[in-house]
């Protein structure tokens, strides 16, 4: 770890701002701080509670609050992009170089990032103008925030030394193996899931009716080149996003239905 700090330590000093959906309490956004203090300031504004699956939501219904845990982490009574929109736009002296969200616990590959607050945590820095990247272990009982922690670590000593260039958004998912398992790093594209799996009905104890919204279903596209693919050989795949959502193709097509 020395080692690897002495080469953290000629990079540039960045300030960096993290987020995530699980909850400022979250074992994955501890973890990943330790991991980025060598390269300078780290500030982490996050949930107050579990807000998975809030994907790009503002809090437009009632003020929010900022409170700062004994940790340090402040944490809003919102969602993550509420926590990177109120740091970027008020909370913050200066803006951060790179906002990192995560470590989320579990996959965010596929259709997952529509939904996924990490990804929005992200998301919301990209659209801010700051390079921004989401990190997700994809776990499988090994818990092994450890080695997402030290992929994050490396793509932000990657962007110290050699910035990208360009304004990136980057969705990154872990394998969940040690870091000596892994398999190398592949630049890759979303894949598609089935359908979700059905909705679970339930009874409340006064006889009510409620339904849990089912698990993601698996997975449709994963063939080479997805995230699916590079996760399922021990790869971890980092994914360029963009956020246009305009269906160039259809542009013509829907002029002249018009016409």
């Amino acid at each position: 770890m020395a080692a690897e700090q002495a080469k953290f330590a000629k990079c540039r000093t960045l300030h960096i701002l993290l987020s995530n959906d699980d909850g400022y309490f979250a074992p994955g956004l501890a973890i990943l701080a330790d991991a980025l203090r060598a390269f300078g300031t780290v500030t982490v504004v996050a949930p107050e509670r579990d807000r998975s699956g809030a994907s790009n939501s503002l809090t437009l219904d009632r003020p929010l609050s900022v409170r700062r845990a004994p940790s340090g982490f402040f944490y809003v009574n919102g969602t993550p992009t509420d926590c990177v929109h109120l740091a970027v736009t008020g909370l913050l002296d200066e803006l951060p170089d790179i906002v990192i969200s995560g470590i989320n616990y579990g996959a965010n590959m596929g259709d997952d990032t529509i939904y996924s607050g990490t990804v929005a945590a992200a998301t919301e820095g990209f659209l801010l103008g700051i390079p921004s990247v989401a990190i997700s272990l994809v776990h499988a009982g090994n818990d092994n925030f450890g080695t997402a922690a030290r992929i994050a670590a490396d793509l932000t000593r990657r962007f110290a030394d050699q910035p990208l260039g360009q304004r990136a958004l980057l969705n990154v998912n872990v394998p969940d193996v040690s870091y000596d398992e892994l398999r190398g790093v592949e630049v890759t594209r979303l894949g598609k899931r089935h359908k979700a799996e059905p909705v679970v009905k339930a009874s409340t104890p006064r006889g009510g009716v409620v339904y849990w919204v089912g698990a993601a279903g698996s997975a449709q596209d994963a063939g080479e080149g997805t995230d699916f693919h590079a996760v399922a050989r021990g790869v971890v795949s980092i994914t360029p996003l963009q956020i246009d959502l305009t269906h160039y193709a259809q542009l013509q097509t829907l002029k002249d239905w018009f016409a």
